[in-house]
């Protein structure tokens, strides 16, 4: 009998340690985090917009509103307002590059620009001046953010972080969705 409980206890011995093992492997995973909302996401590109501005009086994001329909993005320059139109963008054509706002009268600071095209034959934004007059100027066939490149610099991964965001509410908003095409 005292043999027999050895051996009970020698194989508990061994089996008890492979059965823990075993059970903190099953143990459930967290659930995933959810995904942001449209609002969500509107609300971090306008605090970016905003925080992140050029402070040169020409090229400042004074405002940035969305409309209730979360397709219009509307950001307030100086110099009068660019509707900018978040269902007629192709989230596969974002691009960000460096541009020197300086001109013949002026240096300026450099700025982070963030440029979408549209979908073939949409109209990405129409800009108009104080008096509510459309510049004919500004190209309709893509969207520009501006951004401070000494303050977006500050920022870390800020244009991933900000590319990811506008990704997914042109998406929300009916615009192409980004696709992996190679």
């Amino acid at each position: 009998m005292k043999h027999l409980a050895r051996i009970c206890a020698a194989t508990l011995l061994v089996i008890l340690p492979v059965c823990l093992a075993q059970a903190t492997h099953h143990k459930k995973k967290p659930d995933p985090k959810p995904e942001p909302t449209a609002p969500e996401l509107s609300a971090f590109v306008r605090g970016e917009l905003l925080s992140l501005s050029p402070d040169d009086r020409i090229n400042d994001n004074l405002e940035v509103t969305l409309d209730s329909t979360s397709t219009v993005l509307t950001v307030t320059q100086p110099d009068g307002h660019c509707d900018l139109f978040l269902n007629a963008l192709d989230a596969n054509t974002v691009v960000w590059d460096i541009f020197d706002a300086t001109d013949s009268f002026q240096s300026r600071e450099k700025l982070l620009r963030l440029t979408v095209v549209s979908v073939s034959g949409k109209t990405a934004r129409t800009c108009y001046d104080r008096q509510s007059r459309v510049d004919a100027r500004a190209a309709t066939n893509r969207a520009r953010f501006l951004f401070s490149l000494t303050k977006a610099d500050q920022v870390p991964d800020f244009q991933a972080k900000m590319a990811k965001a506008l990704k997914k509410l042109i998406a929300l908003s009916g615009g192409a969705p980004e696709k992996d095409i190679f």
